[in-house]
């Protein structure tokens, strides 16, 4: 069983991707002055950063893969039942891809810093790292370099590799504070097939293929798929494309 995200209905005048405007260029040398800082996401960040923001663009980071290798027992899961979320693996020959966020200012590098080291860090296990980031936009000139979330082998989440059949059936029966971890693997894959139609990334969506394997022999399993939106609500999805800087509750990881 395999979801289209590409129907008309659900994405009506489909958008290229999104990215929100640069901020309008100053005059004021101040202005050339303030604080600068790009955050690369690609697990829960695609959809919900979380943190108010200037712009984002959906791009790539080259030498990592993405995998569904550390355990959460907070957002996801819980002491009883981990749930598996996304992390990287060093990777030569691979790209991951999901979206950069721009934040500007003192008080907003200030206040994004400090929700992430409380949302990815201290909840979620993470490390920070910083990384070339690839905008899609054929325009944007080079690459940016952006702070990136990175559960390592040391940290004690960390679950390490499983088949994707057992991954799936991980997820499938495991439920967090920011819902069920059914939903996480669900948006993250339809971000992709969406926004990143022209990548295949074979490690999540063979996990998407197991999880629909097995919810026909677990029958208390279909209320949890019911719970996770087959695709991005549609509020939350005209939010996601908005330019406008915002801020979001918290879920997930990196």
């Amino acid at each position: 069983m395999k979801r289209d995200a590409q129907n008309t209905q659900e994405y009506p005048g489909r958008p290229e991707g999104p990215e929100s405007p640069a901020a309008p260029s100053s005059s004021d040398p101040a202005a050339e002055l303030e604080p600068r800082l790009w955050i690369f996401g690609y697990g829960s960040l695609v959809w919900r950063p979380g943190f108010e923001f200037t712009s984002r663009k959906v791009g790539f980071i080259r030498g990592y893969s993405r995998r569904f290798w550390q355990g959460d027992t907070f957002h996801r899961g819980s002491e009883r039942a981990p749930g598996r979320v996304v992390t990287l693996l060093e990777d030569c020959g691979a790209c991951t891809w999901g979206v950069a966020y721009e934040v500007r200012g003192e008080q907003q590098v200030a206040a994004s810093l400090q929700y992430l080291n409380v949302r990815e860090a201290v909840l979620g296990g993470y490390d920070t790292k910083l990384v070339s980031f690839h905008p899609r936009d054929k325009e944007a000139g080079e690459p940016i370099q952006a702070l990136v979330y990175i559960a390592t082998p040391q940290n004690p989440s960390y679950l390490g590799p499983a088949s994707e059949e057992d991954i799936a059936a991980q997820i499938v029966v495991s439920h967090g504070c920011a819902g069920p971890n059914v939903e996480y693997l669900l948006r993250l894959a339809d971000f992709m097939r969406y926004f990143c139609p022209q990548v295949e990334d074979k490690h999540l969506f063979s996990i998407e293929e197991a999880l629909f394997a097995l919810l026909p022999c677990l029958c208390h399993s279909e209320k949890a798929l019911q719970e996770a939106p087959s695709v991005l609500q549609k509020a939350e999805r005209e939010n996601f494309l908005q330019g406008s800087s915002r801020r979001d509750g918290t879920v997930g990881t990196a």
